[in-house]
């Protein structure tokens, strides 16, 4: 198990075959999947299909979602952290994604927020990122709430799968100047 963050209640790690029930449990939920296209996972296969695919970016790309870890409970709850996109998204391509995703039992607790600042505090002083964005269906005001309390800025709008989306980035600079 590699340890990529440490928070006061969470841990980040990469994710390992191990997770897929937890994976499972997240991803089959349809109000998990609600600003997420609408469709949940229905198989163990397919929750071991996306950690497979996570595993192979961080080869690729050394970066990809990490498992979030509840400290006091030891409980896998969801991911959170990097994915390294390569897709026209908006007219931007080739840029860190910030992301978060946790089974619904865990929301509302602080931990996408918590686990997405200490994302991006580590994608700027320890992975020397240039730039991070993030992106949010426009009706999911929890995830763009959270884009926007960690500072990242609404830069466009883009149609994505049908449903309007907000294109959010920071820049190392931008992100120095605030302090």
């Amino acid at each position: 198990m590699k340890i990529q963050l440490e928070t006061k209640r969470l841990l980040m790690r990469d994710l390992m075959d191990e997770d897929v029930h937890g994976m499972f449990a997240m991803d089959s939920d349809p109000e998990v999947h609600t600003f997420l296209g609408k469709k949940p996972i229905k198989t163990l296969e397919e929750a071991q299909k996306y950690i497979d695919a996570i595993k192979q970016q961080y080869i690729e790309n050394g970066i990809g979602r990490w498992a979030v870890v509840e400290k006091e409970s030891g409980a896998f709850i969801g991911w959170s952290g990097f994915k390294f996109v390569t897709d026209d998204f908006g007219g931007r391509s080739h840029f860190y994604d910030l992301g978060y995703r946790f089974i619904k039992k865990y929301w509302g607790k602080g931990y996408a927020t918590e686990t997405a600042e200490a994302s991006l505090i580590h994608g700027f002083t320890k992975l020397d990122y240039k730039e991070i964005c993030g992106m949010a269906d426009v009706d999911h005001i929890a995830s763009n709430t959270i884009l926007k309390k960690v500072g990242l800025i609404k830069r466009n709008e883009f149609i994505y799968d049908g449903q309007l989306h907000n294109f959010y980035s920071l820049s190392k600079a931008e992100w120095l100047e605030r302090g």
